[in-house]
């Protein structure tokens, strides 16, 4: 009986491939035309559990052995049990690309996710920050996740299966690791560590005579100094740090200068061949996934934008189609909470649409006697709308229409498809989009003369127009506001658009396009819990604010930033972090449960340096009968886990300074992205 279904299994998802052959092929026509440079894609029919396994997965069909698996698929389950939450489709960060369309899907919602996964491999196969992970590899550019995801799946089953490893220290092993995922340095292109150097007795007499010198313990010698450490503190005539600088890449540190601890000895030993290697996995895997956790907003806002462009704009979606995608498009981008969807369409769509206004605008304050000072009051920006409608000739393409096409630039046109078009071997009533190039459907699809945004242009500020005005190289002049606007580049928002999909990540992305306009158009505010009420309550709806908040919740996954400051803390072999304060306390229970887990990869007692805000019950009373919030103070404290038990203490506010921000630090960019 399981053999017929089976078969009728793979029949019945044969039938659906074949019936999304057409689709397929033609959503990556489509994208390559609009200027997507998509990684090649396969695409997977699959059913309702195969589809929950592979979400807890993370999009892969296989992983190591792990209870976390389990967990989330159970998770999955359930939400689609008790909440109705549907998965349309999951794809994956590879090159090749693999997509998978779940088999009870309409073919609206079929095609609704082929032209959105399109997008998705267009983000991965362009933006610099996955490019991080792949240019450290040996194979420059290359991804095979799925091959590397595949092998370490393979090599921890096979530590699992080894009859001299305990199964259950090898799953506790990987909880340690995967404790500390997140605190990777997701800013540098990714290297897989080396084997460091043996024990004291491989260093030679005059280094190893040097160090006796300076009272260190036996492990510090072999592991931590060189020459080259020695020889910057006889120049510097003061303590040098180890490390030198504080490394975020705690799973780094500890792979290399960790131990296992030994509850016999009492004491941190060498780790097993074995552990360190499942180290290096976890570390691997946590850079590869670390560019999608940084452009969640981006890339999900990115598939979401070129989805509606290509099934609403170019209507992808068929007439019987549409009703149904227009109510799978409702229900993603109005999903309740912070959706990385709708705040990441909204933002692509500002950044089309500021852009093309400033285009406009530069080309008007060119035209003679039009000055930023008076253009509101001589231009007539309904005029300039009806002038940048795309032509009846663009606007609507039939086969009977096809001539028209004749009397417009020949820039818009894809003159190779034109003819196959009129020698009828192109369906230009379906896919009319084909007959024109990249140029012509950025006019076609010009932003500021959508319904949705035809006021855009007529919000510009005064201060906006005096900035663009006053910087305004003056290396064109236009008699007429005519010949201003027939002079308008209109590939300059999506041009901007691929520019920014190139260099930004999520922080940099909120930083600069989450301006005042947004913000109070889109109607954002802030919450927060009251001290006095118990409650949460709206605080504010100021730009500043709603900013400061949506970067601190992306900086560093909207994780805390947690960096090693010293690897031989009190001359005694211990470790200590410090927590890079920025106006957002730690959760001190999970601190302390992080600890233990780093304890286990430390061997040896750790410690962490980190700021609070404590506010007394006095202040609380008085905040309540006021109507005001408590004022916190902020003190520093250190945790420190021995292997027993975990102590927490003041400790003076010069030992923390170095932690705190001035500001709130929302920052995470180096150096040379600043400009």
């Amino acid at each position: 009986m399981s053999k017929i279904n089976s078969n009728a299994d793979r029949f019945r998802k044969q039938v659906i491939a074949g019936e999304l052959e057409e689709p397929v092929d033609e959503a990556r026509n489509l994208a390559q035309k609009l200027g997507l440079e998509p990684y090649p894609v396969n695409y997977w029919i699959i059913d309702y559990d195969e589809m929950n396994e592979l979400i807890a997965y993370g999009g892969f069909q296989s992983r190591y052995p792990h209870w976390r698996w389990g967990m989330a698929y159970d998770r999955q389950q359930k939400q689609g049990q008790y909440t109705g939450g549907k998965a349309f489709e999951i794809v994956n960060n590879d090159n090749p690309s693999h997509a998978f369309l779940q088999e009870s899907n309409t073919m609206a919602d079929q095609k609704a996710v082929i032209t959105h996964v399109e997008a998705h491999a267009d983000f991965f196969s362009n933006n610099e920050w996955f490019g991080l992970f792949t240019s450290g590899q040996a194979d420059e550019g290359a991804v095979n996740a799925a091959a590397m995801l595949e092998r370490h799946a393979r090599a921890i089953d096979e530590y699992m299966s080894d009859p001299e490893i305990d199964r259950a220290e090898v799953e506790k092993w990987i909880d340690h690791c995967l404790s500390l995922e997140d605190n990777i340095d997701q800013h540098q292109v990714f290297e897989r560590r080396l084997e460091i150097d043996g024990p004291t007795e491989q260093l030679d007499e005059d280094l190893a005579e040097k160090l006796d010198e300076l009272g260190l313990s036996e492990e510090i010698k072999g592991e931590v100094f060189d020459e080259e450490w020695l020889e910057k503190l006889e120049a510097d005539d003061e303590q040098v740090t180890f490390p030198e600088q504080p490394q975020k890449d705690i799973l780094a540190f500890v792979r290399e200068y960790g131990k296992q601890y030994d509850e016999e000895s009492g004491r941190g030993v060498e780790m097993e061949p074995w552990q360190r290697d499942v180290l290096d996995m976890m570390r691997t895997e946590a850079y590869y996934f670390a560019a999608q956790k940084m452009t969640k907003i981006m890339n999900e806002g990115w598939a979401a934008y070129w989805e509606s462009v290509m099934m609403t704009d170019e209507t992808f979606a068929g007439d019987d189609e549409f009703l149904n995608y227009a109510d799978h498009m409702a229900k993603v981008l109005g999903s309740g909470g912070l959706n990385p969807y709708s705040l990441g369409m909204e933002l692509w769509e500002y950044v089309e649409n500021t852009t093309n206004r400033r285009e406009v605008l530069e080309r008007l304050l060119r035209v003679e006697g039009i000055s930023w000072r008076n253009l509101t009051e001589v231009v007539d920006f309904n005029d300039v709308l009806e002038a940048l409608e795309p032509p009846e000739a663009i606007d609507t393409i039939t086969a009977e229409t096809l001539e028209a096409l004749e009397d417009v630039p020949e820039a818009w046109i894809d003159r190779e498809a034109l003819e196959r078009a009129y020698e009828g071997e192109i369906d230009v009533d379906r896919y009319p989009w084909k007959v024109l190039s990249e140029t012509g459907l950025a006019r076609r699809h010009y932003s500021l003369v959508k319904p949705q945004n035809r006021g855009f242009l007529a919000r510009v500020s005064q201060n906006e127009l005096e900035r663009i005005g006053r910087y305004l190289f003056d290396d064109a002049r236009y008699a007429s506001i005519e010949e201003a606007l027939a002079a308008v580049d209109y590939t300059a928002g999506w041009d901007r658009m691929f520019d920014v999909r190139e260099s930004h990540n999520d922080v940099t992305f909120l930083d600069e396009f989450l301006t005042e306009e947004f913000i109070t158009e889109n109607n954002y505010f802030t919450y927060e819990h009251s001290a006095a009420t118990g409650q949460f309550h709206v605080a504010s709806d100021a730009a500043e604010d709603v900013k400061k908040k949506l970067l601190l919740q992306f900086t560093n996954f909207g994780k805390p930033t947690i960096a090693v400051y010293d690897g031989n803390y009190n001359n005694a072999n211990e470790l200590l972090i410090g927590h890079q304060y920025n106006g957002v306390m730690l959760d001190l229970g999970q601190a302390r449960a992080t600890l233990e887990r780093l304890f286990e990869l430390w061997g040896r007692p750790v410690n962490l340096l980190t700021i609070v805000k404590e506010v007394n019950e006095h202040d609380i009373e008085v905040a309540k009968r006021r109507n005001r919030e408590p004022e916190a103070e902020e003190r520093g404290k250190l945790i420190r886990y021995d292997g027993t038990e975990t102590t927490i203490e003041d400790v003076p506010w010069e030992e923390v300074e170095h932690l705190a921000a001035d500001d709130v630090d929302y920052d995470t960019k180096p150096d040379e992205w600043l400009a």
